[in-house]
């Protein structure tokens, strides 16, 4: 669940290829929010760190309430520790702000390669890892093709497909690699001609010369001061880590020759379930996703680093199922049966995709948590779709039919940004299968080796309601996974206005229309809910 989107690079291939406090239920302020007072102003760092807990009331920024939560209402309370686990990448279990709240299975002897509880995962200490040493992989799509079976229903869409983002991929490779070469030769023009290679803005500024490459080069540089870069360098390491991202797709994601799965298993048996090993980390820095979204939920809460998780009392339990490319639905549905089993009650899963050859197992697996009172906070999605006509994967129903089960929630992502732009142009919608919104976009949180980087998507709007449900059942554990998903829905914060719709202005729809509850998730809301209901 992957969003390829930059403003920067599409202007720079455009220019360079074609030229050079009280306890009652609020509410949205106003209504209309094209009449309502919006932030003018930036985001100060802070703010931009920590846009997700602020308050729409208080800020004007569509945070959930966090903060206010734990102000006025968490401040006094003792909350029951729960179990969230992070069906996702790898996590590391040692960050800084990670490692006081990684889930430890207390049943198992660590490193004596037994297993010691019984339950069919060997040395299982902090999760279980089905992806075992591998990690690049490809598109679902992409292993229908490779299986050679043309007598696959999903084989002439999975071509059609394959067909035109080949062409997509390798188009913008080449585009990339002319932007480099031309930046690159810039850059190269400039060091020699200033005799030095950590020149500044001040020193292109001071160039006067007849030399027609170097007046082209500053050129080039004025336009990437212009765009907000701070120097050439940081143009090429831009584009190098776009490069590195389309070459990623290239030689792994659509690469039909892969074999990326590597721990033994055949993916589609379901009759061998134990396979794997006990490392739940990462394979390499880059791998970030899980890392991420663990942080989001719950990093270590006012230790003087990083960021704050939007809920305390929490042990993250990760189980490593989703590689670099599309994850295998029988990882999945073991995934989730894994967590269940094990005593989460909530699941956040932050991945999805367009194909899927045993979405039954991963939907049995979605009742069998269900009916363990387990809570599934799913992302909706990156591409910008209606879902309500098109599938995506996992889901709880089949066709816009009935639910198989009332414990998973479909969540979209918000921008910090108060007004008609507030959805992110990435985000999935749907006014059947999308449960709510919440902040998605921008989001500051922890990556690997005690690191801090901002992502978007609503791989973190999922881990922001995980969080808000992770609240709920601590402070009022008798409340069920249903009622939990049903407080997030019914007292979030309604919008009754109209907003751009999957990133095109054109497409412009009231926020009722994309999501079942037409609201976006308030903590503070939820929990005087939770408490009402508790009672």
């Amino acid at each position: 669940m992957k969003s390829y989107k930059s403003l920067f690079f599409a202007m720079l291939l455009a220019s360079m290829l074609f030229s050079c406090g009280s306890s009652a239920i609020i509410s949205t302020p106003i209504e209309n929010i094209d009449s309502s007072p919006l932030k003018t102003a930036d985001l100060t760092e802070a703010e931009k760190h920590n846009w997700g807990h602020l308050d729409l009331v208080k800020d004007t920024i569509p945070g959930m309430s966090v903060d206010k939560a734990y102000a006025e209402i968490i401040k006094n309370k003792t909350g029951k520790k729960v179990i969230v686990a992070v069906v996702d990448s790898g996590i590391d279990i040692d960050h800084e702000d990670l490692n006081d709240v990684i889930w430890t299975n207390k049943r198992e002897i660590p490193n004596n390669g037994k297993d010691d509880d019984k339950n069919g995962y060997v040395d299982d200490v902090h999760g279980w890892n089905f992806l075992g040493d591998g990690y690049n992989e490809q598109l679902e799509y992409v292993r229908i093709l490779a299986s050679g079976d043309t007598s696959n229903p999903e084989y002439n869409r999975a071509k059609a497909e394959y067909d035109k983002e080949y062409q997509l991929w390798m188009g913008r490779k080449t585009q990339y690699d002319q932007i480099y070469q031309r930046i690159k030769g810039a850059d190269d023009a400039l060091s020699k001609y200033l005799n030095k290679k950590d020149y500044t803005k001040e020193d292109v500024e001071s160039i006067k010369t007849d030399n027609q490459e170097v007046n082209q080069a500053v050129q080039m540089a004025n336009y990437m001061y212009s765009n907000g870069l701070e120097s050439v360098g940081d143009a090429i390491k831009e584009i190098e880590s776009g490069l590195e991202s389309i070459n990623e797709r290239l030689n792994y994601n659509l690469n039909k020759d892969l074999k990326g799965r590597v721990n033994g298993d055949n993916p589609d048996d379901m009759s061998t379930k134990f396979y794997g090993n006990g490392n739940v980390k990462p394979v390499k820095k880059s791998e970030s996703h899980g890392t991420h979204v663990a942080g989001i939920i719950a990093a270590e809460r006012n230790n003087g680093l990083g960021v704050n998780g939007v809920a305390n009392n929490v042990e993250i339990m990760p189980v490593r199922t989703v590689p670099n490319g599309d994850e295998y639905d029988k990882d999945v549905a073991l995934a989730i049966r894994y967590a269940v089993d094990n005593g989460a009650k909530i699941i956040n899963g932050s991945f999805g995709k367009y194909y899927s050859p045993h979405s039954d197992w991963v939907r049995e697996a979605i009742v069998y948590a269900g009916k363990h009172d387990v809570l599934f906070v799913n992302a909706a999605g990156n591409e910008g779709e209606d879902l309500d006509s098109i599938a995506i994967y996992p889901n709880d129903q089949v066709d816009n039919g009935p639910e198989v089960s009332d414990n998973f929630i479909t969540v979209g992502a918000l921008e910090p940004k108060y007004g008609p732009n507030m959805v992110a142009g990435f985000s999935n919608y749907g006014k059947i299968n999308v449960d709510v919104f919440a902040p998605g976009a921008k989001i500051y949180s922890t990556t690997p080796e005690n690191e801090y980087d901002t992502k978007g998507g609503t791989s973190m709007a999922a881990p922001a309601v995980a969080g808000v449900a992770a609240l709920i059942r601590s402070y009022y554990p008798s409340l069920t996974a249903s009622q939990v998903k049903h407080i997030l829905m019914d007292s979030g914060l309604a919008l009754q206005t109209k907003v751009v719709t999957g990133g095109d202005a054109a497409n412009i729809k009231p926020f009722g229309d994309l999501t079942k509850s037409g609201k976006m998730v308030n903590a503070y809301n939820a929990l005087i809910i939770a408490s009402q209901i508790a009672k």
